[in-house]
């Protein structure tokens, strides 16, 4: 067995039908499925006993321990010489096996052992089929105008860190490392860290590409992006040196919509106290740079989606990326870096479930 095949799920049947679903459509056909439920109120076992006479499919069922364990878990199980993870809320097109397939046997045949990738990763896209708030989303995650392109797909200046949603390593690699960590956001990071940190390569394998889904409302979407936010700092803490001016980007940013707010805010109540007309740019000016930064977002967005309810769509989701990512820093940086809390303590009531 080439391939192994993880994927942790909680509560997303559905979602993991039409994963199974687009499996049973790869090219190539030298893998096996893991699904292991993470503790899930709405069990997706069923949904797997479907695909058994399709797929070489194995469903596990464990207590609540959050997505890195139970990765690990399917990983103890697995029989692959790769493992690939693959979050629940993943489609893939018919030739991604393929397209893995055929970028590690390019690198091998080009590199030694030593030099070619022992972990590899793929970037995400939207459907046509996803919502317009999920192509916004999607936008918001990609676009150079919101995260400076980093998780767009294109070759970076600087060494690739695969994410959990498309990932793959060598299983003896994924062993020797101890799998992912107990950290609770940010663990598939952390352990892209500690795979490059132990000297081996990683690889950004452009054809290897997934639909992803992501969060279906602004609401899931903010606390993702707060999760993440907080995750920066923890990172750090890990792995001191690792954070780059651009993680720094959505917290300018969060100080800088507040700091205009606020400054408009005082406009206002000196435009009612004062002579109106003295005080009125200091009412209006602090919104026009919010104002065109939500016109590039618009235009942007609407041009790539080729849809103007998507780009009108993808100002909100914009401002719910950068800002949300932002304010969970921040908080991540007043406890973890002035009142000098742990990572776990900080953070308790987030934690699982």
């Amino acid at each position: 067995m080439k391939y192994s095949i993880i994927v942790p799920v909680y509560n997303r049947p559905d979602e993991v039908n039409e994963l199974l679903e687009s499996l049973t459509r790869q090219t190539l056909t030298d893998f096996e499925v893991i699904i292991v439920e993470d503790g899930s109120k709405v069990s997706c076992e069923e949904v797997c006993k479907k695909y058994e006479e399709k797929l070489s499919i194995r469903y596990f069922y464990k207590e609540n321990s959050g997505p890195g364990q139970s990765r690990n878990y399917g990983a103890e199980r697995s029989q692959g010489e790769y493992l690939i993870v693959l979050d629940s809320d993943v489609v893939l097109p018919d030739g991604y096996l393929k397209a893995v397939d055929m970028e590690l046997s390019a690198a091998y045949s080009k590199l030694s052992n030593s030099q070619a990738p022992s972990a590899f990763g793929g970037p995400d896209a939207a459907h046509d089929s996803f919502t317009p708030t999920q192509k916004a989303i999607s936008y918001s995650m990609t676009s150079f105008f919101t995260t400076g392109g980093i998780r767009g797909g294109k070759a970076k200046l600087d060494k690739f860190f695969p994410r959990s949603f498309n990932m793959g390593i060598r299983r003896d690699v994924y062993m020797q490392l101890g799998g992912f960590s107990k950290m609770r956001f940010g663990e598939d990071i952390d352990f892209s860290y500690r795979i490059v940190e132990a000297g081996y390569k990683t690889a950004l394998f452009p054809d290897a590409w997934v639909w992803h889904k992501r969060r279906t409302d602004f609401r899931k979407f903010f606390r993702q992006v707060y999760n993440s936010g907080i995750a920066r700092i923890n990172l750090e803490k890990r792995h001191p040196g690792t954070m780059k001016i651009v993680h720094l980007l959505p917290m300018v940013f969060t100080v800088g919509v507040i700091a205009l707010i606020v400054l408009s805010a005082i406009g206002r109540v000196l435009m009612h106290y004062d002579d109106v007309h003295r005080w009125y740019w200091l009412c209006a000016l602090p919104w026009l740079p919010i104002i065109v930064y939500s016109l590039i977002i618009f235009t942007d967005s609407s041009i790539r989606n080729r849809s103007a309810k998507v780009g009108l769509l993808s100002v909100p989701a914009a401002f719910v990326q950068l800002m949300g990512y932002g304010l969970g820093f921040i908080e991540s940086w007043w406890k973890r870096c002035v009142m000098g809390q742990d990572e776990f303590t900080a953070f308790e009531k987030n934690f699982y479930k």
